[in-house]
């Protein structure tokens, strides 16, 4: 274990799991942003465990070149605020948002619950967001700025939106000139009927609205799902990912199943679970979208990855990079770096050269 993350462990987390998990979670981000802004980032990075990759976590998703496959959630940095902050930890690409066209409040706190025992987080936050304008702001600063690293976008819907297709297409075509990446985000069970856009005729009719503005602006178009999908359902989703020409699937977000296995008191709130209780049906759902899409379309696993055995699993299973945000609640600042150690000696024990030639192996 780091020395950051064993001070984190023994110091931060136990006075932060009194403090509110929202109210934690601001004062990250403002320590972050302190942290670009004053320019102590780059003297802490070596520290927290930022810094050189080992060749072997080179890869390339939907041709942009990562220098590990490692990275970093939507959710977290909700109006872009500290992308290049986490690049720095350790990060192999980020995902900033989700953002919605106007800005939300959310939903009433508190809407964050750290279920401890089963390192696991619930929320119901309900894409509160500064909105479009803000975000954009932000990225424009960033590219003027001439910041390398890869970010996407997460692409929201207001929540009283007459029509969420176009609150997405707007998004899209807003942040598309300034990020390397969007995702389409049909699958948070925050937003009142906003899963209903998975269904088929629905999420056709989305992809449909947007598959012009992909051919005219370039920009690296993916949609994420829910792992409450029945099969025949991931089946709809492959299909139609394939027939828009996707640049990819992200799989999953948090799921509003309750395993039996739970054990916090907190298990009873509403919204949806992430963390270490998501990753079998994450893992499950990564090996059917890889079967069902044949190896052909570039897959983002995310769901209670916090480990490098945890990314090896899912890159295994069908997984071209993965993405982590829940595991930092437990783990800190220098989870980043660990994961890239731990991932770089299992790739070297396995045999392989590359991040890319062990995705799908389990599959062959």
């Amino acid at each position: 274990m780091s020395r950051a993350m064993n001070l984190y462990r023994c110091l931060a987390f136990p006075l932060l799991r009194h403090v509110d998990a929202e109210t934690a979670h601001r004062m990250t981000l403002a320590a972050l942003k302190a942290g670009q802004q004053t320019g102590l980032a780059p003297q802490l990075a070596p520290f927290l465990g930022g810094g050189a990759d080992d060749p072997v976590l080179a890869t390339t998703l939907f041709g942009k070149s990562l220098p590990n496959p490692v990275g970093l959630a939507a959710g977290f940095d909700k109006n872009a605020e500290v992308p290049d902050a986490m690049l720095g930890l350790g990060f192999g690409f980020v995902e900033v948002g989700g953002i919605t066209p106007r800005p939300q409040p959310g939903n009433p706190r508190p809407r964050v619950f750290r279920l401890i025992e089963d390192r696991a987080v619930i929320n119901r936050m309900g894409f509160n967001n500064e909105g479009l304008e803000a975000a954009v702001a932000r990225l424009q600063a960033r590219r003027a700025a001439r910041h390398t690293g890869v970010v996407g976008a997460n692409l929201g819907a207001n929540k009283d939106s007459a029509d969420r297709p176009g609150d997405y297409a707007i998004g899209y075509e807003r942040l598309a000139p300034l990020v390397d990446f969007a995702v389409v985000n049909v699958s948070s069970p925050n937003t009142p009927g906003l899963r209903n856009l998975q269904g088929r005729d629905e999420l056709n009719a989305l992809l449909a609205r947007l598959a012009p503005l992909r051919e005219r602006l370039g920009t690296p178009l993916l949609v994420k799902i829910a792992p409450d999908l029945a099969d025949e359902d991931l089946q709809d989703v492959a299909k139609l990912a394939e027939n828009f020409r996707l640049d990819g699937i992200v799989a999953t977000n948090t799921t509003i199943a309750r395993p039996a296995t739970l054990e916090s008191a907190h298990r009873g709130e509403t919204g949806g679970l992430s963390g270490a209780p998501l990753a079998a049906r994450a893992t499950e759902v990564m090996r059917l979208l890889y079967t069902l899409t044949g190896g052909r379309l570039p897959l983002i696993g995310v769901g209670g990855i916090s480990s490098g055995a945890e990314a090896y699993a899912r890159i295994r299973a069908g997984a071209s990079a993965v993405q982590l945000y829940s595991a930092l609640v437990y783990e800190g600042p220098g989870l980043a770096a660990r994961i890239r150690r731990e991932l770089a000696a299992l790739l070297k024990r396995d045999g392989f050269a590359s991040v890319a030639a062990a995705v799908g192996a389990d599959h062959r």
